[in-house]
This record gives structure tokens, C-alpha cells and sequence, in this order.
């Protein structure tokens, strides 16, 4: 999903004990799914969230849902 763009809303002692104060718009970052969104993921899908799947998540998606503007 090279090149999507988005708005984050920082906790500042996380800017303070982070490098993420020094990012400026355009910093590429990578994001990872927090293990709590497997457990919000298994409890909607129940044993479908175990099943072996490409990612839902695309362009396409997050643009429909008004991620991308």
C-alpha cells in the first residue's frame, strides 16, 4: 500500500520518547496489526478469522470506507 495517506493522532509522551516527533508529512512508516485487532477480528468472525486468507485490506477498501480522500 505504497503511498497511502493518512492523519495519526499521537499520544505526546509517545512523540517525546519516540522518533516519531521528527517525522514530517511524506515519512514512510510501517504499520503493524496490534494483537488486540486479532482478538476484535476473532470475536466478529469467530473460526472464520483463523481461516487461511489474502488481507481484506486494500486501496480499493480503504478508500470505500473514507480512509483515502
Amino acid at each position: 500500500m505504497k503511498g497511502a495517506i493518512f492523519e495519526l493522532n499521537i499520544v505526546p509522551h509517545t512523540l517525546q520518547e519516540t522518533t516519531m516527533g521528527d517525522f514530517k508529512v511524506g515519512t514512510e512508516v510501517n504499520l503493524e496489526v496490534d494483537i488486540i485487532a486479532r482478538y476484535l477480528e476473532r470475536l466478529v468472525l469467530g473460526d472464520k478469522a483463523a481461516e487461511e486468507k489474502t488481507s481484506g485490506i486494500s486501496m480499493e477498501m480503504l478508500n470505500q470506507h473514507g480512509f483515502i480522500k
